[in-house]
């Protein structure tokens, strides 16, 4: 009976969920108004801003067009002849929120999608433009300012505003071209070109199976935490296509890039004002530097973390040193240990937790202090782990503070409609969240990570979380959760930085956030793309980790990496992924070639293969952690020149080869690290060998010293990939790739 129950039951759930699925998705109107004026009172003109030009056309209904006095011939911004520019309207929406994930739809009751252009007027640096948007239906008018204000030489500032009007949704369109393609949008772990797509700018989980089938209708059904392909948990509303035209909001409001129409950009922001920045450069590389001039850049790491692998390890002291003792034994480079579990474990319905309370479980750490000790005379520092919530831990034996209580008492937490703390369920337990609109909240944090996290002689830790702030909740600033929620991500980063900025030596301390946005890079020391599945699929496994890591690379996270092996694990009779011994072995190959080599157990640890599970996957993490440690003196380049510049150390093959229309379409098939490597990772389970892309040049096989490419042409190649020797590349005449051969001769990894 139970046998023939089963699928009936998994049919229907997964109906179920489908049907919520589409009930609770999107939603947004596309707007198609009609842009008039008189071309009698507005003729045809052209004004400077700066280094910008302005050039206003009346015929069919009006446009405005931007360019720049480096480019004249390229056009950096347009509108559409006789297409409204701006509108508003009047909107509510419903917001379904679950554990992180958020699902939106909006009904727009009002709407104001023609446009007059009755003004235009400038003064020295800016020009305005005023008038009138009208709806279909009845006489109502709102008043709209449009403005561009030429910053310096390279960044143009935008502003469409409404005036009096309780209208809360306000848009802006404008001119694309059907072959452009467009990048960045902070983490997009689906797909790196984004044209023709629907993007939202709105940060939560990113889900879990965001598409795989049947595993996201079921977590959805279960847990409204699947996710879709656009769920991130960094997301950015900025931008740069393949045509050299990028640019940004300085909205933290829930926004809506729709990328669908091949003729058009059109943007919506829940609010009465959208702002931004057009940014003018000659390159992808010039882009990134200017938009990362305006938000901020990630700074330097320390060198101690880019010397070897950052082990991640949970079970205790007993296990902690076995472990070590194997890896060194291997002599294998080490950065750190990082212990998650510090705290101590809990278990729940998705297999081993943490308690929440930031102090050290010496039950599950006996003899913290030696440890820590003779794990710093081998030149190994010690990570934890923190986040912005708190549980109660008072069914925790042992349990010293209870900071849950403290803050709650306090009035720490962020709150209901009732004024009692938000009480936000994760897995089997609900967790209280910082408000981090309460200057005394964070100086209380902080003072936490000072006493019990650094004092415990932590040199750093994973900030884990920030995305999962109520839409509905009540802060300490009066400031809606609604606008907030974006900006918590940034304002969590910050907290921890302030924290370590506090010691004195904060340069030498490291935290990873998963959770950003615009800001984000401006405030955390390292990031890392979250939650993957430990699949080899592209919609929430290693090939999405790949994907993440560029786009968000085109936004300024320019130090980023994943876990090796990925993370969410499922041993159900129905729902069985597990993470396979050739996957984190791959795993390890490809996160050799990112900032940062860290290992992650996952969330079930006895269900996945681990790097310490037989000798030869240790052999394999001893081998690429040696791999990881023979190009680290590139690697502290690529890290200064990220501060210095704003380019990742991962970079998608556009930013260096952008006249190469091929690089468009590559997202997790191929990567560069800086400008002189070449990877081409196997992502896929029994593969041997790659088809890889050469941009014109010629490039050097790091293994055989083969030549491969072609000086006057991109070129594909099908390249030999066997595990241990996956398809690495340097550019030829390059000063980097002689060097980082004899580095691996030295460490007795190239035969």
């Amino acid at each position: 009976m139970r046998r023939a129950f089963v699928p009936v039951a998994l049919l229907a759930a997964v109906s179920l969920a489908l049907a919520w699925c589409c009930c609770l998705q999107g939603g947004d109107p596309r707007i198609n108004g009609v842009l008039r004026c008189d071309a009698g009172r507005l003729p045809a003109a052209t004004w400077v801003l700066g280094a910008f030009s302005v050039a206003w056309t009346p015929q069919d209904g009006g446009s405005l067009t931007v360019h720049h006095r480096d480019a004249p011939d390229r056009v950096l911004w347009s509108t559409l002849p006789g297409v409204a520019f701006a509108a508003a309207g009047r909107g509510q929406e419903r917001v379904a929120e679950s554990r992180g994930s958020f699902k939106v739809r909006d009904k727009v009751t009002r709407l104001f999608e023609n446009q007059s252009v009755d003004t235009i007027t400038v003064d020295a640096n800016t020009m305005t433009v005023q008038g009138t948007l009208t709806g279909t239906k009845g006489p109502d008018r709102v008043g709209y300012r449009f403005s561009l204000e030429a910053k310096n030489d390279h960044q143009l500032a935008f502003e469409l505003s409404l005036s009096g009007t309780d209208c809360n949704r306000v848009w802006l369109t404008y001119a694309s071209e059907p072959e452009e393609h467009f990048f960045g949008f902070g983490e997009q772990f689906s797909c790196f070109d984004l044209k023709g797509k629907r993007v939202p700018s709105f940060v939560q989980e990113q889900g879990v199976g965001r598409g795989l089938q049947p595993l996201t209708f079921l977590a959805n059904l279960v847990a409204g935490a699947g996710g879709s392909w656009d769920t991130s948990y960094a997301c950015v509303p900025q931008y740069i296509t393949s045509k050299l035209r990028s640019a940004f909001l300085d909205n933290s409001e829930y926004t809506v890039f729709d990328l669908r129409s091949a003729d058009r950009v059109q943007i919506q922001v829940f609010a009465s004002r959208l702002g931004g920045k057009l940014l003018q450069g000659d390159s992808p590389a010039q882009l990134i530097g200017e938009y990362t001039a305006c938000v901020g850049r990630m700074r330097p790491l320390p060198d101690w973390i880019l010397e070897g692998a950052v082990v991640g390890m949970q079970g205790g002291t007993e296990k902690v040193r076995d472990i070590w003792a194997a890896l060194k034994e291997l002599k294998t480079p080490m950065a750190a240990f990082w212990l998650q579990d510090w705290v101590g474990p809990r278990r729940t319905s998705i297999g081993k937790q943490l308690w929440w309370n930031w102090e050290r479980d010496p039950e599950q750490y006996p003899d913290w202090d030696p440890l820590l000790r003779d794990m710093k005379s081998d030149g190994i520092r010690t990570l934890t782990y923190v986040n912005p919530f708190l549980a109660d831990v008072s069914g925790k034996p042992g349990a010293r503070r209870n900071l849950f209580q403290e803050a709650a008492g306090k009035g720490f937490l962020v709150r209901d409609d009732t004024g009692a703390p938000c009480l936000i369920p994760n897995t089997s337990f609900s967790a209280g969240l910082l408000d981090l609109t309460n200057p005394a909240a964070c100086d209380w944090m902080k003072e936490v990570l000072r006493d019990q996290v650094i004092g415990a002689g932590a040199s750093g830790w994973m900030a884990d979380f920030g995305e999962a702030l109520p839409y509905g909740a009540k802060l300490h600033s009066g400031q809606s959760a609604a606008s907030y929620h974006n900006s918590y991500p940034e304002a969590w980063a910050r907290l921890n930085r302030e924290a370590i900025d506090a010691t004195g030596h904060g340069g030498d301390f490291v935290f990873f956030t998963r959770s950003g946005y615009r800001s984000s890079p401006q405030y955390t020391t390292l990031c890392w793309l979250g939650d993957q599945l430990v699949t080899w699929d592209d919609c929430d496994g290693i090939k999405t980790a790949v994907t993440g890591l560029l786009s968000g690379g085109m936004s300024g996270f320019s130090l980023n990496h994943s876990d090796i092996g990925g993370y969410t694990t499922f041993s159900m009779p129905l729902l069985r992924y597990r993470r396979s011994r050739e996957l984190l072995l791959r795993w390890m190959e490809l996160n050799a070639f990112t900032v940062v080599y860290r290992t992650h157990e996952g969330n079930q640890p006895e269900s996945n293969a681990q790097f310490y599970s037989d000798t030869a996957s240790l052999a394999q993490f001893s081998r690429f952690a040696k791999v990881y440690k023979a190009w680290g003196f590139y690697r502290k380049q690529l890290v200064q020149e990220a501060a210095n510049t704003g380019l990742p150390v991962v970079r998608p093959l556009f930013i260096h080869y952008p006249q190469d229309p091929n690089t468009y379409t590559l997202s997790y098939q191929e990567f560069l690290v800086g400008s002189e490597l070449l990877v081409v990772p196997v992502l896929d389970p029994g593969q041997n060998c790659v088809d890889a892309y050469f941009p014109a040049g010629q490039w050097i096989h790091v293994w055989s010293g083969k030549t491969f490419g072609d000086p006057n042409r991109g070129l594909r190649q099908t390249v030999d990939a066997p595990m241990g020797k996956p398809a690495v590349f340097y550019r030829a005449l390059s000063e980097i790739g002689p060097r980082f051969v004899e580095e691996l001769r030295t460490l007795n990894v190239l035969e």
